[in-house]
C-alpha cells in the first residue's frame, strides 16, 4: 500500500518571516501521521522552515536545483548545498520552470540524476496543455515527458520518485480535472513506469496530482486508485492546507 503524499508548492511567496509564521501555524494543522508532508519553499526560505519545522511531521523540500556541483552558475543552488541543511524532497521540472525559464526535457533528466546522486527524493512534474488536450496527444506528450526523465534512472531508484500530474490548464485557475480525468492520466503514468522498468516498480511509484486541488476535492481525489496524493500551489499558502492534508 502506497503511501499518499501530500506536498506544497508555495513559488515565489512569502517572505524568511513570513515563512516561519505560515509553518507555525500549519503545523497542528496538518498533524496527519498517515502521509507524507512536504512544504517545498523559496530557497531563502529553507532554513528558516526547517528549523520552525523540527519536532513536527512536516519534510521542508527546494522547489529547484541545479545539476552540476559547484561552479559558474549564478543564481543556481547545488544538491548539497540543500541536503547540507537537511532537505529530502525537491521539484524537478514544474511547468513554470518548463515555461519561463526554458527548461527542457533534457535538464529535467539531468536534474533527476542529480537528485538521485546526492539521495534527494525528486517530485517529478509533468502535464498537458489545453491545446494539447484537445488535440488528444495529452498520453503522447506525457510519456515523452516520463520517458526522458527516467532515462538512465534505476528501477530501485525509480521506486522512491515521486511524479506529480500538473494538467498546465488546471494550474491556479480554479478550474479542476475532473476525477475520472485526473485518475485516466495517473493510471497511464504508472503504465508508462511499467513499460520503462516492470510491475513492482510501478506499483511502488508514488504520483500525486497537482491543479487547483483544495479542501472541498481533496478527498475524491486521493480516493482514486492511482492518485497518491497532491502537489499544492495556492491552497498551501492558507490554513485551509491542512484540511487537504486531513482530507478524511
Amino acid at each position: 500500500m502506497r503511501k499518499k503524499i501530500i506536498a506544497g508548492n508555495w513559488k515565489m511567496n512569502k517572505t524568511p518571516s513570513e515563512a516561519v509564521a505560515l509553518v507555525n501555524e500549519l503545523k497542528p494543522l496538518v498533524a496527519n501521521e498517515e502521509v507524507d508532508v512536504v512544504f517545498c519553499v523559496p530557497a531563502i526560505d529553507i532554513i528558516p522552515c526547517i528549523e520552525a519545522a523540527k519536532g513536527s511531521n512536516i519534510e521542508i523540500g527546494a522547489e529547484n536545483m541545479y545539476y552540476e556541483e559547484s561552479g559558474a552558475y549564478t543564481g543556481e543552488i547545488a544538491p548539497n548545498m540543500l541536503t547540507d541543511v537537511g532537505v529530502k524532497y525537491v521539484i524537478i521540472g514544474h511547468s513554470e520552470r518548463r515555461e519561463y525559464f526554458a527548461e527542457s526535457d533534457e535538464t529535467v533528466n539531468k536534474k533527476v540524476l542529480k537528485a538521485f546522486e546526492h539521495g534527494i527524493t525528486p517530485i517529478v512534474c509533468c502535464g498537458e496543455t489545453l491545446t494539447q488536450r484537445e488535440q488528444g496527444i495529452t498520453m503522447d506528450w506525457i510519456r515523452q515527458q516520463i520517458k526522458i526523465a527516467f532515462l538512465n534512472v534505476t528501477a530501485d531508484q525509480a521506486k522512491t520518485a515521486v511524479i506529480a500530474y500538473e494538467p498546465i490548464w488546471a494550474i491556479g485557475t480554479g478550474r479542476t480535472a475532473s476525477n475520472e480525468q485526473a485518475e485516466e492520466v495517473c493510471k497511464g503514468i504508472r503504465e508508462c513506469i511499467a513499460e520503462i522498468y516492470d510491475t513492482d516498480t510501478a506499483e511502488a511509484i508514488r504520483i500525486q496530482y497537482g491543479g487547483s486541488v483544495n479542501a472541498g476535492n481533496a478527498a475524491d481525489l486521493f480516493a482514486m486508485a492511482d492518485i497518491d496524493g497532491g502537489l499544492v500551489g495556492g491552497a498551501s499558502l492558507k490554513a485551509d492546507f491542512g484540511k487537504i492534508v486531513c482530507y478524511k
